[in-house]
């Protein structure tokens, strides 16, 4: 339900970096169990809790995030109306995903939340943030990940 979307995806990096996990956050509303609605914040296993300097952000970028957009958990939810309504009426669900993806992932929403914090309406300016696309392509494409994210150890 999230192919067509566009995200801007905030990134810090601590000094410890690469030893200590980025701090990841969607700055457009997105309906995931596993993203805080209203700080963005994202609740993926692999960035909080069992990070490795091995990991950098082309694995957030290309595997973690598509892959949490993919399989989200509804079991551990950081927002409960997303999860229950996933597990209640997949559905119902689907089509919640979908209207935000529209409202707050298009591209022209997109070039509305740059204009609204004064930021460039060229999405590809790199100083304006980095930013996460999701089409059925990249989505399909997954199936290369290692076999920790195929035993579902990639989300929480």
């Amino acid at each position: 339900p999230f192919a067509g979307g566009v995200w801007k995806v905030h990134v810090e990096l601590p000094e410890q970096y690469p030893y200590k996990s980025p701090s990841i956050g969607f700055m457009n509303k997105i309906f995931h169990p596993n993203i805080d609605e209203l700080s963005g914040s994202v609740c993926l296993d692999v960035i909080n809790q069992t990070w490795s300097p091995m990991f950098d952000m082309l694995n957030i970028f290309e595997s973690f995030l598509p892959q949490l957009l993919r399989y989200p958990n509804p079991t551990d939810p950081l927002n409960g109306e997303a999860a229950a309504l996933m597990m209640r009426d997949a559905a119902a669900y689907e089509t919640k995903v979908k209207d935000y993806v529209k409202r707050f992932a298009s591209k022209s929403a997109l070039n509305a939340l740059n204009a609204k914090r004064g930021e460039p309406k060229d999405e590809d300016d790199e100083e304006s943030g980095s930013e996460i696309s999701c089409d059925d392509d990249d989505i399909s494409s997954l199936s290369s990940l290692d076999s920790d994210a195929e035993d579902g150890d990639m989300s929480n």
